[in-house]
């Protein structure tokens, strides 16, 4: 009976880290990082906060060297689909774990590719133009992973991209605004994501409804906003005809990000005929990433269903 529990143990063991491969890849080269001040040497800062369900997570702030870290499912079970995964954290920083890691590995071990970006957050101490900085990010991951889809075995016609709270309003902001490049993009690769995924997104950089953090954080300069910046980021008004099909979650009771973010986005999509799939939470409040502590069924794998579906 020993020597039976020793072998589930091993082979547990063996099947759990066999079950993806984790790579980091910098977006830009040594001293070609787009937007970065001219003499600007600054350290992460790097905190650490306590979950809606217990966990310790890491928020990471002052970012410079953007990143992504890419989980591959292993052959066995690959799908060849992938989804770029962006935390949120208001566009101060980045809730790196639980809205991004763990949802990133969580994807690759059902045969998804799950992809984190390391994106950095809008500033005007460090970046020149800091309005485009996050979106300049996240559109050159969705660059570099195209360019590397066969080599990573990954469909190129396949690649979604996620997002929780402002990490969501950077998803949607790719999604909507894929037609103009902010990166040099120099073989033409489309910037447009094939889905998106919005967890308790911000959407709406209107008074009623938006979150005036993350709105401040990313366009106000010298205490100033500019009302076309509050149109152009306002996402529910950039939906097209072209806007990727979409899986939105949220909760009733969220106070932080209102479900009215999402009711938006989701009513000017099914304007344009948009596919759209919901799944929303009586309860969980903001923040929960992948798991939910007051629900019994968890949002994931209702989402990985309808990835498959593809």
């Amino acid at each position: 009976m020993l020597k039976y529990s020793l072998l589930v143990i091993i082979l547990s063991l063996l099947t759990s880290t066999t079950a993806f491969v984790q790579t980091t890849v910098p977006l830009y080269e040594d001293g070609k990082v787009p937007n970065l001040k001219a003499g600007v040497h600054t350290a992460e800062i790097v905190n650490t906060f306590k979950t809606a369900s217990g966990g310790e997570v890491r928020f990471i702030k002052n970012i410079t060297k953007p990143e992504i870290y890419v989980y591959l499912p292993s052959k066995k079970i690959n799908t060849g689909k992938a989804v770029i995964i962006c935390p949120g954290g208001g566009y101060s920083g980045l809730a790196i774990d639980h809205e991004g890691h763990d949802i990133a590995k969580k994807f690759a071990a059902n045969g998804i590719a799950g992809i984190v970006l390391k994106n950095r957050c809008p500033s005007d101490d460090l970046f020149n133009n800091k309005s485009i900085v996050p979106l300049q990010d996240a559109q050159r991951a969705l660059e570099i992973v195209r360019i590397n889809a066969k080599k990573w075995k990954i469909k190129s016609n396949q690649i979604g991209i996620m997002g929780s709270s402002a990490g969501g309003h950077l998803a949607s902001t790719v999604g909507t605004h894929f037609l103009k490049s902010e990166t040099s993009n120099p073989t033409n690769i489309s910037l447009r994501p094939d889905f998106m995924i919005l967890n308790y997104p911000v959407i709406s950089f209107a008074d009623s409804i938006g979150h005036i953090g993350s709105r401040n954080n990313l366009i106000m300069t010298h205490g100033t906003i500019d009302p076309e910046l509050v149109k152009y980021f306002s996402n529910e008004l950039q939906v097209t005809a072209n806007t990727p099909p979409t899986f939105i979650i949220h909760a009733l009771d969220d106070k932080t990000v209102p479900i009215a973010n999402s009711i938006v986005f989701i009513s000017a999509c099914l304007q344009h005929d948009i596919p759209v799939e919901t799944f929303f939470y009586s309860h969980g409040g903001h923040g929960f990433g992948m798991d939910n502590p007051t629900a019994d069924k968890e949002w994931i794998d209702a989402c990985m269903g309808w990835i498959k579906k593809f």
